[in-house]
């Protein structure tokens, strides 16, 4: 007799942080020092909803953590899969808002090494991980940036 565990999906939580909600020219990326596999990837900052934990309240704590700032949140960006999340590997799915900064300065003080803001034209200009890329391409579309290849 045989039985298929399968692990269930967790759940993580993703900023795209723009200079301005309401005009933006500007998004900010993030890029990764570890596990060792991500490290050197360019991704959006966020991290993993705990137990307990809404998803935007996760987002808050992550980014604060994360960039020492607060936000302040704007539209989901829908994905494709059921909820609206975007797959990341087999064990994640991650949630999307548009954001930006209401305090502080953004710094890479956990699990990134550098912060780099693109202009929303140039969205590919750094080496995004593969997970964050559809997500990247899907802001793009969102902010009238045409695909480059």
């Amino acid at each position: 007799m045989s039985s298929t565990h399968q692990t269930p999906v967790r759940l993580v939580v993703g900023a795209a942080i723009v200079d301005d909600l309401e005009r933006p020219t500007r998004m900010l990326s993030a890029r990764r020092t570890e596990p060792s596999a991500l490290a050197g990837g360019w991704e959006l900052p966020g991290g993993k909803v705990d137990e307990g934990e809404s998803p935007l309240s996760a987002l808050h704590r992550e980014v604060l953590e994360e960039l020492g700032v607060r936000i302040r949140l704007g539209v989901h960006v829908p994905g494709p899969l059921p909820g609206s999340t975007w797959p990341l590997g087999d064990r994640f799915e991650m949630l999307v808002w548009l954001a930006e900064v209401v305090e502080g300065v953004p710094a890479p003080i956990e699990d990134h090494d550098e912060l780099r803001w693109l202009d929303l034209g140039d969205l590919r200009a750094v080496g995004w991980l593969p997970a964050d890329l559809p997500i990247v391409e899907r802001l793009g579309a969102m902010f009238g940036s045409p695909p480059r290849s």
